[in-house]
């Protein structure tokens, strides 16, 4: 049996499958591990190419097994879909990520650091707030037009529907409909704060964050924008051009020939 150089390890919440080949391409290992086993079992593997697909939790697998002399690649997960043979469970995933990871043509996903992670964090929380507010104000909007009561569109004009919601003299409402009212009010004045809160992170990290204040001084992009692309993309370098990191973001559409149209 010839020493494992690569392995493929299939994340999972509880249970992690593991495949590993030799030099030659020949499974040598195939195992099923606890979470709590797999640093464990790491530690004790010569140093070799680990394979993950970047999907969630990969990065902080990607940094512990990195810590452990090991050299760890990410893919993203369609890529490795077309090296799956047989019926997808774990140990045919694993199996797939063992061979995509060996592919010379395979493309690869940078890890992100702990910080970088945290700088993605924040707009994610950022965007999770301002859906849950778009939400609770159109709720409110459509409430009180049942009750002949509207205001202009747009967010700023929320406080006057808020301010008819507290007005205790406006007889328009009845006292159900005020209380009920009043606690979607509160959750929205609630969310305002954590959005204003995160932005405030947002703004002091653009401004220790060389590479953001660069991308800021392009014309239409502020801040928010700039942070965003800064804490995202963690090698620049890995496009090759514009048009690529285009294409990445979704602005290029994408290409689909019709299959089989040949020209007589």
């Amino acid at each position: 049996m010839g020493e494992v150089t690569t392995i493929g390890l299939d994340l999972a919440k509880h249970v992690f499958q593991v495949h590993g080949v030799d030099a030659d391409g020949t499974t040598v290992l195939r195992k099923q591990l606890r979470r709590g086993q797999v640093l464990a079992f790491f530690s004790r593997q010569p140093s070799c190419l680990v394979g993950l697909e970047a999907c969630a939790t990969a990065h902080y697998w990607a940094r512990e097994l990195g810590a452990l002399g090991h050299e760890v690649r990410l893919m993203p997960a369609q890529y490795v879909k077309a090296y799956v043979k047989r019926n997808k469970n774990d140990a045919a995933d694993a199996a797939a990520i063992c061979e995509a990871v060996r592919r010379p043509t395979m493309r690869f996903v940078p890890a992100k650091t702990a910080d970088q992670q945290a700088a993605v964090l924040l707009h994610r929380g950022r965007e999770r707030l301002v859906r849950q507010r778009t939400a609770l104000v159109n709720a409110l909007r459509a409430h009180l037009a049942e009750f002949g009561m509207i205001a202009p569109q747009g967010l700023r004009n929320v406080s006057k529907l808020i301010a008819v919601i507290r007005d205790e003299g406006d007889t328009r409402l009845p006292v159900v409909a005020r209380q009920v009212l009043e606690v979607l009010a509160v959750q929205i004045e609630q969310l305002d704060a954590g959005i204003a809160a995160l932005e405030q992170q947002l703004t002091a990290w653009h401004k220790s964050n060389p590479v953001s204040q660069r991308l800021a001084t392009i014309p239409g992009i502020g801040p928010i924008i700039a942070t965003a692309i800064a804490a995202t993309v963690v090698e620049p370098t890995a496009f090759r051009s514009g048009r690529e990191f285009a294409a990445w973001l979704g602005l290029v559409p994408r290409q689909n020939p019709p299959c089989g149209r040949f020209n007589f």
